[in-house]
């Protein structure tokens, strides 16, 4: 029988349940508390307070902690309910929560285990699975070939006093910036641009009261379905119009058409349709796994606003790598989309059978499996010692429990073997890469990024952003095709558009500002914006092949003059190697401003530790630090002044020499 055992009235004690005794963990510790003590549902939620025990500096977590501030990385409120389908079946139960205000309805935003601040999360229960890492690891794999997916963190469970065992706590597929990173959507979003995206659509069986969206064919197959079932996942269906139903919904049936008949034409065949990348890294990781639902069920694919549709993010991999818990589909010699069994709808098998589409995933599969790479057979075995020697503890508590993973460790060996040979059977089936392996690239370099432009005058500094492109080659490049490859920003390159050798062109994020204030006319407007904190830019041709390719960042070593004080970030030399730091600098003006922007004035940085830069076009007569009290406590005559003298606060400088002075508000933080 459950009991807890009363130490301190204040303390919770340890916990024993079937003869088992839990007080500490070197994971994570979460601690949920249903109001009135109620039994957690399927839906809808129920509210509830949680804990969650976390020693940052990586020493145990001690239940003893629950009341102890530092170490609670959450304590509030939540709805909790439980999720999932065949996995609700078990005596361990899956759940998905939602982060609240304390008045328990308004969403509470927060990060969570080092994760991006959001409010909907999932408490993972690791169904079917004893090695307890199949879904971790394959959503580590698919992060490290450069797509998203959920953030996880490993931890132990208690519910209403009740030990519930090893989970993991993770990210739910959402769109957000820090997550599925697409353009929000409401009910207004019903004409082009607006209704192109974003959109988060899944091919899925239906779960709760979540209709079928539409149906879409597949090849063969001896048992129903014979038609693979799409849900809109984002806009929600409740929330999904008819205009923006049909467009998504035209897409996928557009790409079926595509595929179907083998059309690569960059104009309009398969690539102007979908993310090449995306679709390759996608198809490895449901076969590199031998993922039994991989294609017909939990396949989530979205799609930004103007931009192509993507496949992703994977979700859902505990039958996979050679264990399946209803038979035994999950082998190593077979393709997923051809085995007769949740093969999905068509278009997977048509994708394979395009010459240039299999070359492309051949490339990319003995690229990603070469030693040093990600998924290197060597290096998926190391980390699955890491992991095991990680989630080792709450094995053993975990399977004591519920008596459900008493085979982990020779399931783990068995995972290995089973993957040596599913490397042996895709190596020597996936086919040639010699068609698409030399590709011939031009010599396109990002020369400027204004990502975080200061406000002038009236101006919205978003409105001012814009991404330089030089041609540093002597031959005209033909654009067609070219798109930016990453979530964040898009643009896509006319059909017939050209750039002249030794030209550059200019992408902003408003036309009619750009030529405001620059008296220049841009090549194009791309949509959304620049991350003001980092952002990886990414030309790729119309199959994927990266072009160039720039991951700035505010922070040092990159010139942090650019965020936010009015330079922009300006590469020092075409032909250097313009993916390191050292290699930028940052302009002191912006190009052909109107004179009412003459005056402009930087000051940087701000906050400072104590020695600050001003940047002018016109000469600075003098400085003047003034304290909120109105003394004047230093004057310069040096656009470096050093105020490392002064105490925390925040000062003013008198700039003089500029329309007789201008004021600026400086921070100072030691």
């Amino acid at each position: 029988m459950r009991r807890i055992l009363v130490i301190l009235s204040l303390i919770i004690a340890p916990l024993l349940s079937l003869a088992q005794t839990f007080t500490d963990s070197n994971l994570p510790i979460v601690i949920i508390d249903t109001d009135g003590g109620v039994t957690i549902p399927d839906e809808p939620k129920v509210l509830a307070t949680m804990k969650i025990i976390w020693h940052q500096d990586g020493s145990r977590n001690y239940l003893t902690d629950a009341n102890n501030p530092e170490f609670l990385n959450y304590n509030g409120r939540i709805g909790i309910e439980r999720r999932g389908s065949s996995s609700q079946d078990l005596p361990k139960k899956p759940y998905g929560l939602e982060t609240l205000q304390a008045d328990n309805v308004t969403n509470n935003n927060v990060s969570i285990l080092g994760m991006p601040r959001e409010n909907d999360w999932v408490l993972n229960s690791l169904a079917f699975d004893q090695t307890g890492m199949r879904d971790v690891l394959s959503y580590e794999l698919s992060e490290k070939l450069g797509q998203y997916a959920s953030r996880r963190v490993y931890c132990e469970v208690v519910i209403n006093g009740d030990y519930k065992g090893l989970y993991v706590f993770m990210e739910k597929i959402k769109a957000d910036e820090g997550r599925v990173n697409i353009e929000k959507m409401d009910e207004t979003c019903n004409s082009y641009p607006e209704v192109s995206g974003g959109y988060i659509t899944k091919a899925d069986k239906t779960t709760g009261n979540d209709p079928v969206a539409w149906q879409m064919e597949e090849y063969g197959g001896w048992w129903w379905p014979n038609y693979a079932a799409f849900i809109h996942h984002y806009p929600k269906p409740d929330d999904v119009t008819d205009a923006q139903h049909n467009y998504i919904k035209n897409v996928f049936f557009d790409l079926a058409d595509k595929a179907g008949s083998h059309n690569t034409s960059i104009e309009n065949g398969i690539p102007s349709v979908i993310d090449i990348p995306s679709f390759v890294d996608f198809m490895i990781m449901g076969e590199v796994s031998s993922n039994v639902d991989v294609y017909e069920l939990s396949t989530f694919f979205h799609k930004d606003r103007k931009g192509k549709l993507r496949a992703g993010p994977i979700w859902d991999y505990n039958l996979a790598y050679g264990h399946d818990e209803f038979g035994s589909r999950s082998r190593y010699d077979v393709w997923q989309f051809d085995n007769d069994d949740n093969v999905g709808p068509k278009f997977w098998k048509d994708l394979f059978d395009t010459d240039e589409f299999r070359c492309y995933l051949a490339k990319r599969w003995f690229e990603v499996t070469a030693v040093g790479n990600p998924l290197n057979y060597n290096t998926i075995c190391a980390r699955m010692d890491e992991i095991d020697e990680l989630i080792s503890e709450g094995v053993a508590r975990d399977n004591q429990r519920w008596n459900r993973m008493g085979q982990h460790t020779s399931e783990v060996q068995a995972m290995k073997t089973w993957l040596q040979n599913r490397y042996n059977w895709l190596n020597s089936h996936i086919g040639s890469y010699n068609n698409c392996d030399d590709i011939d690239l031009p010599p396109l370099v990002i020369s400027k990024i204004h990502y975080h432009p200061a406000d002038l005058d009236t101006i919205n500094g978003n409105k001012l952003e814009f991404i330089q492109i030089n041609n540093n080659g002597d031959e005209d490049v033909d654009l067609t095709g070219f798109y930016l490859r990453e979530l964040g920003i898009t643009y896509n390159f006319p059909a017939g558009s050209r750039l002249a050798a030794r030209d550059s062109l200019v992408l902003c994020s408003d036309s009619t500002t750009y030529v405001q204030v620059y008296n220049k006319t841009p090549f194009g407007e791309y949509d959304r914006k620049l991350s003001n904190k980092s952002e990886n830019i990414v030309i790729a041709d119309a199959w994927g092949n990266v072009i160039d390719e720039v991951c700035y960042s505010d922070s040092r070593p990159w010139p942090t003059q650019a965020d936010g004080y009015g330079p922009y970030l300006q590469l020092i030399d075409l032909d250097l190697d313009n993916s390191l730091p050292q290699n930028w600098t940052f302009s002191t003006y912006y190009d052909n401003v109107d004179e009412i922007y003459a005056n402009y004035v930087v000051v940087y940085p701000n906050p400072s530790d104590g020695i600050i830069n001003i940047i002018s076009e016109k000469e600075i007569v003098s400085v003047d630090v003034i304290d909120l009290s109105g003394r004047i406590i230093a004057t310069y005559t040096s656009n470096t002044i050093d105020i490392s003298f002064l105490n925390s606060g925040l000062y003013i400088l008198k700039i003089n020499g500029i329309e007789d002075f201008c004021i600026e508000k400086i921070s100072i933080i030691h």
